[in-house]
């Protein structure tokens, strides 16, 4: 009788490289997903990719192939396989016996593809497993063009700042603005001049980012070079340095794929770029916007699953995820999420609107830009550059003879968008939208300073959710911290006694987090819910430190305090939460302003 097969996650959690809370985790978020359960664990950080490949090739009684080990893959082996075909596929060739040939792939399950190399190759195939990772990067490095420097990359380029006006020319100017990209194959049209090494350059800047982690590619021009830089869990890191002489050739290849004026270099441009990157197709949000030595460019990675983890992973305490489900399921009123520019606002709302996503409500948004795009929702762009232009208050205004169940604005930025939110509110619609204020009592004078009404406000405003983002401990390095700063501590609001018996830890950096200790990000959250107090303060024009006091009276935890739950839990540090709340101001009731 066959021994019955074990389970990835089962294997995975008998090694104990997974606990079973974070198996269940993956789980869920891989069935609301739709993506693989080990690659879901990779990108939670609880399993690398040589795990996960480990387990499979356990699973399927197959050789595992660590492509770490130098030499693994003989050179001259890589002839056993056609090089289009290794590049195509994903697969390695090992080596041939006895007229077998031994292919390393990531995927046991794809019979297609071993068909197809059986075809091709001839004879009999004989699989070994190894991380799709790795294998990628070993034929990048071995095979492809993308192993030569940036600055190797670009010997070929005879072009210099002298001939940016032209720069257009250089390149296929035909390529259809609107047309998908393949970055993993290299080739976009047949057209398209796709050897130059400007694109290929482009590319692997591209390739590399979505790879990495990084939300936003930052290319910064200056007056003798190109500086650029990656933003990883929050945090800007410099990579390689981009010569100077093809600041212009660069800025053209992004304007062509972005869909915006070329030669346009006086005022700021926005554009959208749809990539394929190995196997996923992904978004980018495109700014040019001119500076002293030429046009700062920055491409924000819009990843589609990103609103889709689930309310659950956006790390809100228990207490306030109860809450906030009881809130976005009222059938009126205003909720808005507040929180400066990259607090993740957008993200906690689309996760709401997830939830609420069903085929008896009516959702319609209003969005500048849209971020994401979700099935079953009626998504509306502002768009500024029509005549008459295409305005928040004329969206919000035709979305009442919608009859909508749910409404989501991007932002109220004036009266006459907040004046359309309360009217939607009043009249049995539930609206979602954000501010930009750094508390969630703050918001309530914020509308009134605006010019609407203390009374419409009051009677409005459901509840205010106020976010920011902090860097979560990679769980494969952190230790311990046996001695903490006082001053960490104190401006973290903690003493001895509130750490007696538990265990706070500190950064260390290994290969799973780039070196810098932390991998992920999570919220810190503040949710005040609106109560007769708070009502008849906002009626008589109170001030924040009044709405403030009530709210915390009635079992509002601040954005410290909540911080201080994440320190003590071992999610995050002494160090991420001082450096978050007190660059921000937020400070317990009756402190000093400790970022004064």
């Amino acid at each position: 009788m066959s021994r019955k097969r074990l389970k990835l996650g089962q294997i995975l959690q008998g090694w104990s490289t997974i606990t079973e809370a974070q198996l269940e985790e993956a789980l869920k978020i891989s069935q609301g997903t739709g993506r693989r359960l080990g690659d879901t664990l990779v990108s939670l950080g609880y399993a690398d990719e040589n795990d996960v490949a480990k387990a499979l090739a356990n699973q399927f009684g197959l050789e595992f192939v660590d492509l770490d080990q130098p030499n693994i893959i003989k050179r001259e082996n890589l002839s056993l396989i056609p090089e289009d075909m290794i590049k195509k596929m994903n697969v390695l060739p090992l080596k041939k016996e006895g007229g077998v040939l031994k292919v390393v792939v990531h995927d046991p399950m794809n019979i297609q593809l071993i068909d197809d190399l059986q075809f091709r190759v001839g004879g009999r195939i004989e699989l070994a497993i190894g991380a799709y990772g790795k294998i990628k990067e070993y034929i990048d490095n071995v095979l492809s063009d993308t192993k030569k420097s940036l600055d190797s990359l670009t010997q070929d380029l005879s072009v210099d700042t002298s001939m940016d006006i032209t720069l257009d020319q250089t390149l296929d100017t035909s390529m259809d603005r609107g047309a998908s990209i393949d970055v993993a194959g290299g080739t976009e049209d047949a057209n398209d001049p796709s050897s130059a090494p400007v694109i290929k350059l482009v590319n692997q800047v591209i390739q590399k980012a979505v790879t990495s982690r990084v939300s936003d590619i930052h290319i910064e021009p200056f007056d003798n070079r190109v500086r650029l830089r990656y933003r990883i869990d929050g945090v800007c890191q410099e990579m390689d340095r981009i010569p100077k002489r093809i600041q212009g050739a660069i800025t053209a290849r992004m304007k062509i794929m972005a869909g915006v004026k070329v030669e346009e270099k006086r005022i700021p441009q926005d554009g959208r770029i749809k990539m394929r990157v190995g196997d996923d197709v992904v978004d980018f949000r495109v700014s040019f916007c001119p500076v002293y030595h030429g046009e700062s460019i920055v491409l924000r990675i819009l990843r589609s699953d990103a609103a889709k983890l689930g309310l659950e992973k956006l790390g809100m305490q228990p207490d306030t995820l109860e809450t906030f489900n009881k809130i976005i399921n009222r059938p009126n009123g205003i909720f808005l999420v507040t929180g400066p520019t990259g607090s993740g606002k957008t993200t906690t709302l689309y996760s709401a609107l997830n939830v609420l996503n069903r085929p008896d409500r009516k959702i319609i948004t209003a969005e500048d830009p849209i971020e994401y795009n979700f099935k079953g929702i009626n998504q509306c762009q502002v768009n500024m550059g029509m005549k008459p232009p295409l305005t928040f208050q004329l969206i919000l205004k035709a979305m009442l003879r919608q009859a909508p169940n749910i409404i989501l604005v991007g932002e109220i930025r004036d009266q006459e968008v907040g004046e359309v939110a309360v009217q939607a509110a009043l009249t049995g619609h539930m609206v979602f939208s954000t501010l930009h204020t750094n508390d969630a009592p703050s918001a309530i004078t914020r509308l009134i300073d605006m010019g609407l009404k203390p009374f419409l406000v009051a009677s409005s405003i459901q509840a205010v959710l106020a976010q920011r983002l902090v860097r979560i401990l990679c769980d494969h390095c952190k230790e311990p911290l046996t001695d903490p700063s006082p001053r960490l501590m104190s401006l973290a609001g903690l003493t001895r006694e509130d750490i007696q018996g538990k265990t706070i830890y500190k950064p260390v950096g290994c290969k799973r987090c780039s070196d810098t200790g932390y991998r992920g990000r999570q919220g810190i959250y503040e949710l005040m819910m609106m109560s007769s107090e708070i009502r008849e303060l906002a009626f008589n024009r109170a001030p924040v430190s009044k709405i403030r006091q009530a709210a915390t009276a009635a079992g509002m935890r601040n954005l410290l305090g909540d911080g201080r739950l994440k320190i003590l839990e071992g999610k995050t540090t002494l160090d991420e939460i001082a450096r978050i709340t007190q660059v921000e101001g937020i400070v317990e009731d009756g402190e000093e302003d400790l970022a004064a």
